[in-house]
Parts: structure tokens; C-alpha cells; sequence
């Protein structure tokens, strides 16, 4: 019946009249309970066919009794049956199973290199490159998959996707997920090109808004999603000003459940804790179905493909690129591209959706009145970020706070309930290690700065690299002074070296952005939280960051 059926939507209109006419005269010889004579004279004369045509088709009715079988079919080869010697056959299918469908992923040259040798030597004729080429075609788009590349990457291309996701009012659920941007970015000082900048991105599944971005130098970490999430769960006026866009952006609010993929950040201690904290519920895709995130998985693709009409972009791969110069046309700094991308948002948000029918703004607009409760905003804004910084379990001493060979001092430690035998949470921010930040027994945290002002601020990222080459170095035990002094000699080797590598400039950079926007919570939206570069004469050069030193 499978072919009956292909040949009611293949056959032409020609054939397909015929097989009509045709109809009504064979159905009525069938149900005859013996052909007679003259009911086949008969039939043969109104159909102008020949006697041994009119049984044939008789045959083909009783066991299709449908019309499509009455079609005329094409004379030549049967369709489906082998041209090739039975020992060739057997030999092309062997080597197809056992050499084609392995891994590594051998290609179509080498199975018929193959196939060509093992008949040889069997003394075969060997098949032509045509044939072999119709024998792959023919087998499974799924399994030839699932045995060339796994059964995952099978699964994602051809399982049935039967279910996504809906909401049915703003914020009710919240997809995050991460990229790389297909731009180069250069340092702000010496215009040079440092590398992609990391986005994670956000989408709200009911009225397609974003409710907040993260831009970063930085790979994806707890700290890149609690940035992402409190720009999400903020007001942006504050935010907008301080970078002069002047943008209608009212979306804001604490999300109902954020769903997200198997990815290590996702799942960090941080992340859960701040959720719960926050009345934020965590869903996780199963594993292995990239479709269940489809949603910011398109919108990724959006954003993506509007970068690519940037001066510096990589595109989409290397075909798309060509020869075009992405490094040679870079031009944009990280602070350059969050705002394009800002304004890009803007843009995003008043058109239309082609899911919703109406603009992602209006949808957010319309839905908020379909909430059963108003929208949640923090207790304490300026303290948000907090709940969603790693942390570290330790005790208070007398010396302060000991964490990652710094000391940490603040008179607050002294009061009764904070010190004591008990660890407390100590959260601190990778970007900026400049202070620490204890959970107090009664939900509050205190800011605890470094005991000793003079010191710099530095990153973890610094931090690490700086415990590396003291371990390397032969130093067993890591003390703050050495700490601090291989920090500044480290920078003093990247100012030696920044005007030579771009390695050296993005590390620079990197420590420029983190330490921008890791200050303190409380002062994050303020313009002079970080004091300005000092302007350098025409003799002096021009250098990301300053060495202070330890008097």
C-alpha cells in the first residue's frame, strides 16, 4: 500500500485520468465471481487495452483495491532490485557496515577505495563510484548519524520534538543561556584587537522581551550569571544613564523559574542558593535536548546575525567570512558594543514578532495584567548581586577574615553573633577581591574591605595566576605580602608587553572591565565608583590600569 501511495501524489495528471477511467471497468470484472468472455471483450474494447493487460490489472485491483494501483507503470529495471553479482552486492554492503558506518568518520573516496581493493582481490568486477554513492544515499538518515557521529548528535537532528515550553504571563519563566559574540573588540586605550566577548542572554518565554544582558572578557561562570540575572531583576534608569542611552527598557522583576541548560555555571552553589533565596524556581532541560531551549536558542541567532553588520565581525563561519579583515576592521570596545547592543535591544523590543504578532514591549505591557500577583522586586536592590556571589564557609578570627591569603577587617566583626566559633558565609566577587561580604545571622551583610587599604584591588583571575608562579617559584606557603607582590610584578610585565601582544593587552583589559563593574553592590550604578585614568602626557605611555605600590 506504501507505493499505492506515492503514486497517488506523484503521478501526473495525465496518468492520473487514465487510472480513473480505468476504474469503474476493472472494479466491476473484479467483482465478478468468474470473468466471463464477453465481460473481458467488453472491457477490452471501452479501455483499447489487450486481454493479458486487462488480468493484469485485474491482479493489481484485488490486491490494491484503490485507483492508484491502476496507473501505468514504468517499464525498465525494477526499482529497489541490485544490478550487481550477488558476491559484489554482499561485499559492498559488508564494507559499507564495517568501514563506512564507523568512526573516525572515513569518507566517501576511501569506502570506495575500499570496495575497488576488496574486489580485486575476490577477483570481482568492482562497482562504479555512482553506485556505491546510491548504496550510502540509501540507507537511514538517522543511522547513518547515529554511527558516524553518535547517538546524541542523531537524537538532536532527528528525535520528534513533541513538547516546548509556554507561559502564559510575563515572567512566569525566564531562559538563560550564553555565546560567544561574532565580533572582534579592541582595548580603549590602544586600539588594538583583543578577542569575542562572551554575551549571556535572557528571554522571557511568554512575551519574548529580554529582561536583562551580560557582556563580559570573561568565560561563563556563577559570577557572568548573577550579573546577568540582576540586570535582569533591576530597573535599568540607573543603569541607562550611567552609560547615556536614552531607552524605553521597563523591564524588570524577580522571574518566577528560570530555565537552563546542563552547563557547569548553571549548576554552581551560588546560583542555586540565590535562587532560592529569591523564591526563584531552577529547570533544567533533559539532557541531550538542545530543542527544549529553542527559544533562546533563536534568539541567540538574532542577535548573532545583527552583529554580523558590525565593522570588526567574524560571521557566522568561514565561508561567510571570506576574506574579509576582522581584525584589521575592529574597531568597537567592550563598553562600544553594550551599548550597540543596548540600543540593539531597543530596536528588537518595538518590532513585531512574528510568534506574537505584535511588538516584544507591547506583549510585556499587555501580559503584565494577566499576572495573578504584581510583579517582585528585591528587598534591597544594591545588595541583589550578593546572593548570588560564590562564597567561602569561615570562622571570624581577631587578625579579620582569611580568604584566598588576604585578610579581610571590619569593626562590624566584633559585634556579638558575628564572631565566635561558628563559620559564617563569606561571598566575595571574582571581579574585585578589594572586599568580602559576611551573611549575617539575620539575612543583612557586611562589607569588609582588605585590612591593609593600601593594597590594589585585584581579580581572581590575577589571584590565581599569581599562586601559580608562586608554586612555581618553589613558595609552599602563599602570604599576602608575596601575594600582592607578584600581582604588581605580573602587571609590570604586561605594561612591558602590552605594546607587542594582544594576549598581554586583553589581559590588561580584562582586569580593567572586572574591576569596573566588581565594585561594591552598593555603589555598582554610581559614575565615580572607580576613580578616572589619569590623562597621560605625550611622553608617558598609555597603560589600562596603575601599580600601586606598598609603601
Amino acid at each position: 500500500m506504501a507505493e499505492t501511495g506515492t503514486a497517488l501524489t506523484r503521478a501526473d495528471s495525465t496518468a492520473w485520468s487514465t487510472a480513473c477511467n480505468r476504474e469503474p471497468a476493472i472494479r466491476a470484472l473484479t467483482n465478478l465471481p468468474k470473468i466471463t468472455r464477453a465481460a473481458m471483450s467488453k472491457a477490452s474494447a471501452d479501455l483499447g487495452l489487450s486481454r493479458t493487460r486487462i488480468f493484469e490489472l485485474v491482479a493489481r485491483y484485488r490486491e490494491a483495491p484503490v485507483t492508484s494501483s491502476l496507473l501505468d507503470r514504468p517499464e525498465g529495471f525494477p526499482k529497489g532490485r541490485s544490478r550487481l553479482a550477488p558476491e559484489a552486492d554482499q561485499l559492498v554492503a559488508t564494507s559499507i557496515e564495517q568501514f563506512f558506518l564507523r568512526r573516525p568518520k572515513p569518507t566517501l573516496a576511501q569506502l570506495v577505495r575500499d570496495i575497488r581493493h576488496a574486489c580485486h582481490e575476490h577477483g570481482l568486477r568492482a562497482p562504479t563510484r555512482r553506485t556505491i554513492e546510491a548504496r550510502v544515499a540509501a540507507i537511514k538518515r538517522e543511522r547513518l548519524t547515529r554511527a558516524r557521529d553518535g547517538a546524541k548528535a542523531a537524537a538532536d537532528r532527528y528525535r520528534p520534538v513533541t513538547r516546548s515550553y509556554i507561559a502564559d504571563y510575563p515572567l512566569q519563566v525566564v531562559q538563560m543561556d550564553h555565546t560567544l559574540a561574532d565580533i572582534i573588540i579592541v582595548d580603549e586605550h590602544f586600539r588594538k584587537p583583543l578577542g569575542r566577548p562572551t554575551l549571556t542572554l535572557q528571554i522571557d518565554i511568554a512575551t519574548r522581551v529580554i529582561p536583562g544582558f551580560y557582556i563580559s572578557l570573561e568565560s561563563p561562570s556563577a559570577t557572568s550569571v548573577g550579573m546577568a540575572i540582576r540586570h535582569a531583576v533591576l530597573p535599568k534608569m540607573a543603569w541607562l544613564e550611567d552609560r547615556g542611552i536614552q531607552l524605553d527598557y521597563p523591564v524588570s522583576g524577580i522571574p518566577d523559574t528560570l530555565h537552563l541548560d546542563n552547563a557547569r555555571e548553571f549548576h554552581s552553589r551560588a546560583l542555586e542558593r540565590g535562587c532560592q533565596q529569591h523564591g526563584i524556581a531552577l529547570k533544567y532541560r533533559p539532557r541531550r535536548t538542545p530543542h527544549y531551549g529553542g527559544h533562546i536558542e533563536r534568539l541567540i541567532g538574532t542577535a548573532v546575525g545583527a552583529v554580523h553588520l558590525l565593522p570588526g565581525t567574524t560571521f557566522a563561519n568561514v565561508v561567510a567570512k571570506g576574506d574579509y579583515d576582522a581584525e584589521g576592521r575592529a574597531c568597537m570596545t567592550l563598553r562600544d558594543f553594550e551599548r550597540w547592543f543596548t540600543l540593539e535591544v531597543g530596536v528588537y523590543h518595538g518590532s513585531i514578532h512574528s510568534a506574537l504578532g505584535v511588538p516584544p514591549l507591547m506583549a510585556w505591557a499587555e501580559g503584565l495584567d494577566r499576572r495573578s500577583e504584581p510583579l517582585r522586586h528585591p528587598a534591597d536592590p544594591s545588595d541583589f548581586l550578593l546572593d548570588f556571589l560564590p562564597f567561602e564557609m569561615r570562622k571570624i578570627r581577631r587578625e579579620g577574615i582569611e580568604l584566598f591569603h588576604a585578610f579581610y577587617w571590619h569593626g562590624g566583626l566584633t559585634l556579638p553573633g558575628v564572631g565566635g566559633d561558628h563559620k559564617l558565609p563569606i561571598k566575595y566577587n571574582p571581579l574585585n577581591l578589594s572586599a568580602v561580604y559576611v551573611e549575617l545571622p539575620n539575612g543583612g551583610h557586611l562589607t569588609v574591605p582588605l585590612r591593609d587599604r593600601r593594597r590594589p584591588p585585584i581579580t581572581k583571575f590575577e589571584h590565581d595566576l599569581a599562586v601559580k608562579a608562586l608554586r612555581e617559584r618553589g613558595r609552599q606557603a602563599v602570604d599576602e605580602q608575596s601575594l600582592f607582590d607578584m600581582v604588581c610584578e605580573q602587571r609590570r610585565l604586561v605594561l612591558d608587553a602590552i605594546h607587542k601582544t594582544k594576549a598581554a593587552r586583553k589581559s590588561a583589559q580584562r582586569v580593567v572591565y572586572a574591576l569596573e563593574v566588581g565594585v561594591p553592590p552598593s555603589q555598582q550604578f554610581l559614575p565615580s565608583a572607580l576613580p578616572p585614568l589619569p590623562e597621560p602626557d605625550d611622553t608617558e605611555p598609555i597603560v589600562p590600569f596603575q601599580i600601586e605600590e606598598r609603601l
